[in-house]
């Protein structure tokens, strides 16, 4: 295979609207920038197919190809079968779902294992299921460098766990987690695994029977997409969980039993532009022909993260120059250690202070709790409202627009 030495920015930056790159954007951990692919897609749909689909009239089966198309490349794009991924209005609904789903499998006194590190997505719901009398068991993080250590995991789990819930990247401080250790960890003691991939699967390849797990979550609004989320449910565990959707739907429909919502139609049918986009990236960059849209996204994904390992370097280098910042996370700069989300707090300003200050040099970043509230309050951060400041790149982000952020930090804070 032949390939460019390194990403083409020009190419990739071409491929969104101009009006994009007037500012530094570096809230992409809130929601990525959107493609042309999949603006075209979605007004493609509700210029040439917007009514009900699925019937034998020519308007209406198109419609349900595009719906069908978009549903099957996304099951693609994670390494699943098309009946074992629900695409859905959110993560956050998703999980909410899930939990409603499996609670009728445990009884009273079985323990679910939930991370300190987890957005309240993955935290929030299965928190619930203690009114029916299941017991919620912390698994907390290592205060200095908010990292989850698989150790205390082990000490953990028992012969009553029946879930662990935890993110494959935090959404404040960017460490990848051992998916695939945690997995088997839990596997052995007999307990489900749903992680929250949502800060993962912008950055870097998803692979769910590789991985093992039995649910993954992400946000393809995180992904370059529409604003709607994905949940992957092994299939045999799918038939377990109870029908969460119309009673009409059996519980062997596994295409519709977690989706109460239903599918947006347009959206659904945007999420080929994804694809669409991938491709691009892969054909500009690669000779080699590959017939699977799985291979080519690896392999595309491959070339972002030495992107992003570049913006990486230069931001940590730049934070650990400063004695008056506190980043969240490890410093590690390696491309298999964590992503390009950086968060920190000031001992001169307020977090709020500082992305406004930041926002005068036309650089966006962002400041709270990011829905992590239970993490930022492990964290000791005392206005927790406040929070801390987020930094998070993508790869169609510049060397020169992470210059731009931090002499604007350097300004800010002097």
């Amino acid at each position: 295979m032949t390939t460019r030495t390194a990403l083409d920015l020009e190419f990739v930056r071409a491929q969104y609207p101009e009006n994009h790159w007037n500012w530094a954007f570096f809230e992409n951990a809130g929601g990525a920038y959107v493609p042309h692919s999949v603006i075209q897609r979605f007004s493609a749909y509700m210029n040439e197919t917007q009514v009900q689909p699925g019937y034998p009239y020519p308007e209406s089966s198109d419609a349900a190809e595009r719906m069908n198309l978009g549903h099957r490349l996304m099951a693609e794009f994670v390494g699943a079968e098309l009946e074992e991924v629900t695409v859905s209005a959110s993560t956050s609904f998703n999980v909410y779902v899930l939990a409603q789903a499996l609670r009728h499998l445990w009884a009273a006194g079985d323990e679910i294992i939930v991370a300190t590190l987890n957005h309240e997505a993955n935290s929030g719901p299965w928190r619930r299921l203690e009114e029916f009398g299941l017991k919620i068991v912390e698994w907390p993080i290592a205060s200095d460098t908010a990292e989850l250590d698989i150790d205390v995991l082990r000490q953990l789990l028992n012969e009553k766990t029946q879930l662990v819930a935890f993110p494959h990247v935090s959404n404040i401080a960017g460490n990848i987690n051992d998916v695939a250790a945690i997995t088997e960890l839990a596997h052995a003691a007999g307990a489900l695994v749903c992680v929250d991939g949502v800060a993962y699967a912008p950055h870097r390849a998803l692979s769910v029977k590789q991985w093992d797990v039995d649910f993954y979550l992400f946000s393809f609004y995180k992904v370059f997409g529409p604003h709607m989320g994905c949940l992957y449910g092994k299939r045999d565990i799918l038939q377990k969980a109870k029908g969460q959707y119309h009673y009409f739907f059996g519980e062997d429909d596994l295409l519709h039993k977690m989706n109460p919502a239903g599918p947006n139609h347009e959206s659904i049918a945007s999420l080929v532009g994804i694809a669409d986009y991938f491709d691009a990236l892969y054909a500009h960059h690669f000779d080699e022909q590959r017939e699977s849209f799985f291979q080519r996204s690896q392999i595309v994904y491959g070339a972002i993260a030495e992107h992003e390992q570049l913006l990486t370097t230069k931001f940590l280098d730049f934070i650990g120059s400063r004695k008056d910042i506190r980043l969240i996370g490890g410093h590690n700069q390696d491309k298999d250690i964590r992503v390009p989300t950086f968060s920190f707090v000031s001992n001169k300003m307020g977090s709020e202070e500082i992305a406004r200050a930041v926002a005068q040099d036309e650089v966006a970043i962002s400041s709270g709790h990011f829905y992590a509230k239970r993490l930022v309050e492990s964290l000791q951060i005392k206005d927790t409202e406040d929070g801390v400041v987020r930094c998070s790149m993508a790869h169609y982000n510049t060397i020169e627009e992470v210059d731009k952020l931090i002499h604007s930090l350097d300004r800010v804070l002097g």
